[in-house]
């Protein structure tokens, strides 16, 4: 055991640990010292002590037993079977993570974090996402059943914000959940999907698993070409395209006002929907973003995804699909079909933050540190790799990196990870064939101050992945 002097107070997780530990070092029944003796021992208040103690109680590492006190379980013994039986059962795999796999798991990597879409915890809205589902679990009807498609003062906020009147707004477990929704609720497996490229991968993932296949409609500085995607679709009959118009993800782009008309006309006399991810409208850099694609068709075209989860923070699973005519009826049964409702207090803590002034702060902060955080990333990329080219992304999160030709870009990532800098391999971003390798940067998880320090390294990683180094260095741990 360690002492009060040596223990590092209210560290929960080590709490956990050293309970484990002694659990471990002892015989099943045994009982542990006191809830205060342990204060003692481990430097830490009672709260800290019970919280752990719950926890391996919960873990089935621990048992309590009413007025005798806390003591150590029987040791489970897992019993190891054949299940190769399951890959007989399961046959091939429908379902393809490819892509957000790695996306996830960069998450939590360490080091100088270019890779991650979640915003570091510096620039999330932990605290006053605290004080605001404080305010929402109190409410009467906090616990109880919300209506199907939504809290009303939710819907109705997603419908001004988007330019739809409530009863076109249903609320989703966040824009991942939506995608999927929309995908499995209008095309049948098999069927053809178009996807302006790059595109996010997550989108691409959804498809997959729902038997549909992706079909690629490259992009250029404005966004989708309208050419292409109409010889897309008369090749393909496809029923719906998938895009991002505003500040896409990987490359920032956005769609430029004279093609929105033009690509809306070439689907409606395609007879295809288009589903708008919307996920970076409140991501800007300080200028005002375009509308909404939505506003500028009045036939049921288009439907809108977006989420609050970007803005705010990675747990609150927040979104809306918005859409208007009989495929509201169909999207709103398959959202029932996957997960009945949105929680209560989920949504209604949404409605306390984004009502309430911090809101507008929070946008604020975002805004000031994305365009600072852009601007000494493009600045870093011209000075260090210069042999890379890029388009200033005019928002969002992400920038595009073109890599030397004949650069392999998990190669690149990969030394990268060596270096100690997270990056994603733009392999994720495309389909099919591609002349050229990418990488995707983000500044969202990254504090503005390491990005010279990070491009460095990653410079010493394109060098190596386009023909310089020949074996991988050794990792280095950091904590950008």
């Amino acid at each position: 055991m360690k002492n009060g002097s040596s223990w590092e107070a209210g560290s929960a997780s080590k709490v956990v640990d050293e309970l484990r530990s002694l659990a471990d070092a002892r015989a099943v029944g045994a009982r542990l010292p006191s809830t205060r003796d342990l204060q003692h021992q481990l430097g830490v208040g009672p709260v800290t002590v019970q919280r752990a103690l719950a926890r391996l109680v919960t873990e089935g590492v621990l048992v309590t037993r009413p007025g005798a006190g806390t003591f150590v379980a029987a040791r489970r013994t897992a019993r190891v079977g054949d299940t190769d039986w399951q890959q007989v059962a399961l046959g091939a795999s429908p379902v393809s993570a490819s892509g957000i796999d790695v996306l996830l798991a960069n998450v939590n990597s360490t080091g100088f974090q270019l890779g991650t879409g979640y915003l570091d915890a510096g620039l999330r809205a932990d605290s006053r996402l605290a004080a605001a589902a404080a305010r929402a679990v109190r409410r009467p009807d906090a616990w109880g059943t919300p209506p199907m498609a939504g809290v009303p003062e939710l819907r109705s906020w997603f419908g001004r914000e988007i330019g739809a009147d409530p009863d076109q707004v249903l609320i989703t477990s966040a824009a991942q959940s939506a995608l999927s929704a929309v995908f499995r609720a209008l095309l049948p497996a098999g069927s053809p999907v178009l996807c302006a490229v790059p595109t996010y991968p997550g989108a691409l993932a959804v498809a997959r698993s729902a038997g549909l296949v992706p079909v690629p409609v490259p992009t250029d500085a404005d966004g989708i070409r309208p050419e292409l995607l109409e010889r897309a679709l008369a090749a393909t009959s496809a029923r719906l395209l998938f895009l991002q118009p505003t500040f896409a993800n990987p490359d920032g782009g956005v769609l430029a006002h004279a093609r929105r008309r033009e690509v809306l006309g070439i689907c409606e006399r395609a007879g295809a929907f288009i589903l708008e991810d919307d996920y970076a409208r409140w991501l800007g850099h300080g200028q005002v973003p375009p509308p909404p694609l939505w506003r500028d068709d009045d036939q049921g075209r288009v439907i809108t995804v977006c989420s609050l989860t970007k803005i705010l923070a990675p747990s609150l699973r927040i979104g809306a699909i918005v859409a208007r005519g009989p495929v509201m009826s169909r999207l709103a049964a398959m959202r029932q079909v996957d997960d009945f409702l949105v929680p209560a207090p989920l949504q209604h803590t949404a409605v306390e933050m984004v009502t309430g002034p911090g809101w507008s702060a929070q946008q604020r902060a975002v805004s000031a540190a994305l365009r600072a955080r852009m601007g000494t990333l493009t600045a870093a990329l011209a000075a260090e790799l210069p042999e890379c080219s890029f388009e200033n992304p005019r928002g969002g999160i992400s920038l595009w990196l073109r890599l030397p030709r004949g650069t392999d870009d998990l190669a690149v990532a990969s030394w990268a990870a060596r270096l100690g800098v997270v990056v994603m391999s733009g392999r994720y971003y495309v389909v099919g064939e591609q002349d050229a390798s990418y990488l995707r940067l983000c500044v969202a998880g990254i504090r503005e101050a390491d990005i010279p320090a990070a491009v460095a390294l990653l410079a010493e990683a394109v060098r190596a992945g386009a023909g310089t180094g020949t074996d991988l260095p050794p990792h280095r741990a950091m904590t950008g």
